[in-house]
């Protein structure tokens, strides 16, 4: 019988038997200790720290000037002042009424310009006949202020709901539109030649490369568009209005009431902030296909 053969361990040689748990079995992840646990929280907190600093010593600056002096507290009341006068309007239930107002026309607007300039940017941006007939037009009015054009929007349609939901439309479709419009025109060319060479046909090619290449410039247009439908709105809601933020801080601005027209605008603000989270976590939901 022939006696096994033993292999010689040369120096340097490194078998599954020498490595530790967490290099043999590189699937499993074991569970941090409690102590990394803690560790990973407090970087977390101190991220979220240094992240709001500039906001935080804003707040702390809005509170402490006028208290000083520095400016006048007729005019900028502190921010507790505010915040007291922004409770007093929700209690007292003007601050919901005005607010549910300004969210149906704005996502009413933005919903719309959603719908309408996102196939249109798709079409000019992939079909080149139409982008050639359609760009000296899109150039003209591009240029064109949206808050100059509300006049015009109160003259052809009045002062009621629908001149305030068209006018957000054609604020906020001109950055869905354009930005679509570029996310088409800018993908990558090795792509499109890659899936040509696959064989893909132009729907497949379409569905397949284009509109998902294209996902993050859009949503960039989306983001912009849901800032514009809130600050444009502002501007319709003081033209023949009886009820929006808008109206709101006009009104109170006009019957000098200072505290409660700060607390308009810190509405405005933190709806401003909380639709682009929104935003940013619908974007990440339709953008997992990309690599981190």
């Amino acid at each position: 019988m022939a006696d096994p053969v033993v292999s010689e361990r040369l120096p340097g040689d490194v078998h599954w038997y020498d490595l530790p748990d967490d290099e043999a079995e590189p699937d499993e992840t074991p569970e941090a200790p409690p102590r990394a646990r803690r560790w990973t929280i407090g970087g977390k907190v101190r991220r979220a720290v240094r992240n709001s600093a500039a906001i935080l010593l804003l707040l702390a600056l809005w509170e402490a000037l006028p208290r000083l002096g520095v400016v006048d507290r007729v005019f900028v009341p502190p921010l507790s002042e505010n915040l007291v006068a922004w409770s007093d309007l929700l209690v007292s239930g003007r601050l919901p009424e005005h607010l549910e107002a300004s969210l149906v026309r704005s996502l009413a607007g933005f919903g719309l310009a959603i719908v309408l300039a996102i196939p249109l940017g798709l079409l000019i941006g992939w079909y080149k006949p139409v982008a050639d007939f359609l760009t000296p037009l899109l150039e003209l009015f591009r240029n064109t202020s949206a808050v100059a054009l509300l006049p015009v929007f109160t003259l052809i349609l009045g002062i009621g709901e629908t001149t305030k939901i068209t006018f957000v439309l054609y604020a906020c479709s001109w950055p869905i539109l354009l930005n679509t419009i570029s996310g088409v025109k800018t993908v990558e060319p090795l792509l499109i030649k890659s899936a040509r060479s696959m064989g893909l046909g132009p729907v497949r090619l379409f569905q397949k490369v284009i509109l998902p290449a294209a996902v993050p410039t859009i949503f960039t247009g989306v983001r912009l568009a849901g800032a514009y439908s809130i600050l444009v709105l502002l501007f319709a809601e003081m033209v023949g209005a009886k009820a929006g933020l808008g109206y709101l801080i006009l009104e109170t601005q006009s019957s000098f009431r200072i505290p409660d027209m700060y607390a308009g605008i810190i509405t405005i603000s933190v709806l401003g902030l909380l639709f682009n989270l929104l935003l940013v976590g619908v974007e990440r939901r339709f953008s997992t296909w990309r690599t981190s």
